[in-house]
């Protein structure tokens, strides 16, 4: 060998110059960053280097790229890069070019080989054999209730025999049947990607993927309806508690799952801490388990410690078995099976698991709540994050301090069985010599800590993980995880609907209640008050809290109670006392609301006074001792009629406006008192258990109804703002372009309150908490930076200003659970007014008895004042329109000519013709309803799905408002 051919084989290692500063950062690192740019920049760093191009064309790249652009329906061409480039609209031409890769030598990674193995290896080498979890068949339910449910896995065959899916669910017929069908794909961008099923086998057939695209569509039901004929849920598994929500209100329960070799479900726990059936169709299926808190080697749990939301990093399901299953000793390898067609697994709740697709399959599970896991759905569905991350992690979830408390009150539960009870041997961990290799001896030292947390005997008892629910936190102020299933709203409907549809499951239902919303603390409450205001106590079917609302509310036979703990004690306060005061005035004027407006009985203050709980009765006037004393008003206030009353609740909506999202206003530590309000019980139903029952001509006339009682409302006199009240206001918004903060923002020549309500609008666009994601970057063009202007400012004979705008008393909560309706004589009677003496009670479950098939529905009562305020008449169309109307421009119409008032004194029909967009009422809606402080832009979006690829704020403005242009009110 010459000198020549010597020097040849000497490659010098180009990394270092190739890269420049970026070669401290190893190659696993500048794939993360490259991830994070456009398609455009990757081509543009491509031709900074030899190496740059080299990192720049991995195919993992590329399909990330695609994933976290693509919109609708996604078509593979062949490769990612390609694909790309389509969805990029580059030319044929420069496709070709770019097809043609360039090769370098004097470069390695083992980071890109490792990837590069993993796209490419076949399964057809792993030798696993048929498992440790039993099987079984003809299982009785008997027995799969006292041996299995909620206790371990087991694999049942048999169940799928008769099924049309097992011989029908084939790719093949799959893709005949279903090829212009979009089904949605599961992978771990946070886009939402479908792919047509015949384009999804050409993907199956072409990728080389190292974790594949994973049909795993939640709504194969409503996309292909027919695929739910080809199979049944198993007798095993129909009792299903979560079968009594309808609709959107119950969360995901189905999947169609189709994957390729090497796909798979990474680490997870099912949501909720629900159970779960998975049938096999074709195909072959590694299953990995671990019981609950054993966190698999490799994953790491996030929890929240603000609403408890769980977040896991785990690696790809393939990456896991490669990885890191080869460090696992013998006695620390998971519970492990392989699942082949016509098998059910069963996994119970809390159970850690991962599946790999060992060849293309096709399978069908769904989750599930009954009996043996409710419990722990409720667990897992209160507020909080330290039991959140007990249940997922076990003792690994807790400080030492954590610790010396759970051994000092822990009951071990030892029916329930451990890891060791499972795998029936000694647990070890083998720790490779120090030395060897690095990455080895983290993991196997992790791992040890995990299994010497796991010998601490945590058990998965519901008694033992109630234990760290925080007993503190408020479960209905307090916010809930954004992980959850069902929100707080739902979960109450679910948990009424048990409570009457299932009255067998009362002892269980009011278990999960009390650890989900404390039922049992606001029973206490409850019997406290009845027995102050000589009123009967709560039945067994009354202890259970109604509605879907932020605070407790009870039925009981003539009146009903509400609990005020939304916010904090500042807020409820204001909440009750702004009430009161409007009662106060409701009584003095002659207004037709009085007739539809429930009675007040009794109102006070609920406290806890070392142990006990004591009552002191309020009328809204003056400030009681118990809340004097936590100092919640300014001392000039104190004199006010009303001290808790409307301006001092506009006060402190100002301040919340100004804090960020979230942050609570504070109320002195006073956490133990709660105000009250009892009120005449109204006979009848609320409209939201209704909807669906009422004919068109009974909606026409709810609507009307709406109509004029939102007149008679916005009519009211509301009392006057002192000054002295108002010189307390801290009118201060934080700067958007400088440090510090502008004080008086709006125009000091508009009166002081809607200066108020201007402010607060301010403080809502400078924190942008209601804005959402869709159109944020055109949201600052579109919004006023003036809001004084939504007024339509002149100025009359003498040069004063004067506002075109009423300001009134709102609601800001009319809803479908906030009006309610009655039986009312027969269709004939419709039309009538409330003082008509043919009432009816309707205290029948489904809706209506035997005797009501000639009686209709009308509404009766407008229901909860605790949201009034004074403000613009517009922030009350928002919440009927799109609650109680979902969007219906037919009867908005209707509900408009009813109204009759303007929302304009002066010059109305001028400038809501004309082209300024502040001469819009439209413009002023929408403006509104991004500044909310709830979450309206979302429910817009979900009734008009078709604007969130609106281009324009303009575009969903019109869209959705633009029958209040076409308004003509009486000026």
């Amino acid at each position: 060998m010459d000198i020549s051919q010597v020097q040849a084989l000497e490659i010098k290692d180009r990394r270092a110059e190739a890269l420049g500063n970026l070669q401290v950062l190893p190659d696993e690192l500048i794939c993360s960053i490259l991830d994070n740019l456009t398609p455009r920049d990757v081509s543009r760093f491509a031709c900074v280097s030899s190496v740059m191009y080299i990192l720049c064309n991995e195919e993992p790249l590329w399909m990330s790229l695609c994933l976290n652009r693509v919109n609708g329906p996604l078509q593979y061409e062949g490769s990612w890069k390609k694909t790309a480039l389509h969805l990029e609209n580059v030319p044929e031409e420069y496709q070709e070019r770019c097809g043609k890769p360039l090769h370098f030598n004097g470069f390695s990674s083992l980071f890109l080989y490792r990837r590069l193995y993993r796209c490419h290896t076949t399964l057809d080498g792993f030798n696993f054999d048929g498992g440790n979890v039993e099987r079984k068949q003809g299982i009785s339910l008997e027995e799969f209730s006292q041996e299995y449910d909620g206790r371990k896995p087991v694999l049942l065959t048999g169940l799928a025999d008769t099924w049309p899916a097992r011989t029908t669910w084939t790719i093949d017929q799959l893709s005949l049947k279903y090829g212009d069908t979009a089904f949605r794909i599961s992978q771990r961008s946070c886009k939402k990607v479908s792919m047509k099923m015949k384009d999804y086998v050409s993907y199956m057939n072409l990728q080389h993927d190292e974790d594949p695209l994973y049909i795993f569509d939640d709504k194969f039901g409503e996309t292909a309806p027919s695929l739910l004929k080809d199979y049944s849920v198993p007798h095993l598994f129909q009792e299903d508690l979560f079968d009594v929500l309808d609709g959107e209100q119950r969360p995901p329960f189905r999947w169609l799952i189709i994957g390729p070799e090497r796909s798979g479900a990474s680490w997870h726990i099912d949501p909720a801490l629900t159970s779960a059936w998975n049938t096999l169709l074709c195909g072959r299926k590694r299953w990995a388990l671990y019981p609950p808190g054993r966190v698999p080697l490799g994953v790491t749990v996030h929890v929240n410690e603000d609403d408890g939301d769980v977040n896991i990093d785990t690696p790809s399901s393939l990456q896991w078995w490669l990885d890191f299953y080869p460090l696992l000793a013998d006695e620390d390898k998971p519970i492990e099976c392989t699942q082949l067609p016509g098998e059910t697994i069963f996994v119970p709740s809390g159970w850690w698991h991962c599946i790999l697709n060992l060849e293309p399959t096709i399978a069908v599970t769904q989750n599930f709540v009954n009996s043996r896991n409710f419990e722990y759905v409720c667990l897992d569905m209160a507020p909080g994050y330290r039991h959140k991350g007990v249940c997922r992690v076990g003792l690994l979830a807790l400080d030492d301090n954590g610790l010396e408390d759970v051994k000092m009150n822990m009951e071990y539960d030892k029916d329930n069985l451990s890891y060791a009870d499972l795998t029936r041997k000694e647990k070890r961990i083998r720790v490779q010599e120090p030395g060897k290799d690095p990455k080895y001896i983290t993991a196997a030292n992790g791992a040890s800590k995990r299994y010497d947390m796991w010998k601490q005997e945590f058990s998965y008892d519901i008694k033992f993980l109630a234990m760290f629910l925080d007993k503190e936190k408020d479960h209905y102020s307090s916010p809930w995880s954004s992980g959850n299933s069902i929100g707080p709203r739902e979960m109450r409907v679910w948990l009424s609907k048990l409570w009457v549809g299932r009255p067998g499951l009362r002892e269980l239902v009011w278990k999960g209640a009390c650890l989900t919303l404390q039922a049992d603390k606001w029973l206490d409450c409850l019997e406290e008050i009845c027995a102050f205001h000589n009123l009967p106590s709560p039945t067994a079917d009354e202890k259970l809290p109604v509605g879907t609302g932020s605070n407790p509310v009870y039925l009981l036979a003539d009146s009903a109670i509400k609990i005020f703990v939304e916010g904090g004690l500042e807020a409820t306060m204001h909440a009750l006392g702004t009430e009161l005061e409007f009662y106060s005035l409701l009584s003095k004027v002659n207004s037709p609301l009085k007739n539809h407006v429930p009675e007040v009985l009794a109102s006070g203050i609920l406290y806890l006074d070392n142990g006990a709980l004591k009552i002191v009765p309020w009328d809204g006037k003056g400030v009681p001792i118990v809340i004097g004393n936590c100092n919640l008003i300014p001392e000039n206030c104190k004199e006010d009629d009303f001290p808790f009353g409307v301006w001092g609740k506009k006060q402190l909506e100002c301040r919340k406006a100004g804090l960020p999202m979230n942050e609570p206003i504070n109320s002195a530590g006073c956490t133990s008192i709660w105000p009250f309000i009892i009120t005449r019980r109204c006979k009848g139903k609320i409209f939201a258990q209704l909807r669906d029952m009422l004919s068109w001509e009974e909606a026409l006339n709810l609507t009307s109804f709406l109509g004029e009682q939102l007149r008679n409302l916005h009519l009211l006199p509301y009392p006057s703002l002192k000054k002295s009240t108002f010189s307390d206001i801290a009118l201060k918004v934080k700067s958007p372009s400088a440090d510090g903060y502008m004080e008086d923002i709006p125009s000091p020549d508009i009166p002081a309150e809607w200066k108020i309500f201007v402010t607060t609008l301010y403080r809502r666009k400078m924190n942008g908490d209601p804005i959402p994601r869709a159109l944020i970057e055109k949201v600052d063009d579109y919004i006023p930076d003036d809001f004084t202007k939504l007024f339509n400012t002149y100025q009359d004979e003498n040069g004063m200003n004067r506002i075109c705008k009423p300001c009134s008393w709102i609601h800001l909560d009319i809803m479908d659970d906030n009006v309610h309706m009655e039986l009312y004589g027969n269709s004939s009677c419709l039309g009538g007014n409330a003082s008509d003496t043919c009432l009816a009670d309707n205290g029948c479950i489904g809706g209506y008895s035997d005797s009501d098939v000639d009686k209709s529905w009308r509404p009766s009562h407008i229901l909860d004042f605790s949201n009034l305020s004074i403000g613009d008449r517009i922030y009350d169309v928002i919440p009927i329109y799109l609650d109680i109307f979902r969007g219906d421009p037919s009867l908005f119409k209707l509900f408009l000519e009813s109204y009759k008032l303007p929302f304009l004194i002066r010059n109305q029909e001028e400038s809501t013709d004309g082209g300024d967009k502040f001469g819009r009422l439209s413009y002023h809606a929408m403006c509104y309803c991004i500044l909310h402080e709830e979450n309206i832009l979302g429910a817009i979006f979900s009734i008009w799905k078709e604007l969130r690829m609106a281009k324009s704020w303009e575009e969903v403005e019109l869209a959705v408002w633009g029958e209040l242009n076409n308004y003509k009110s009486v000026a």
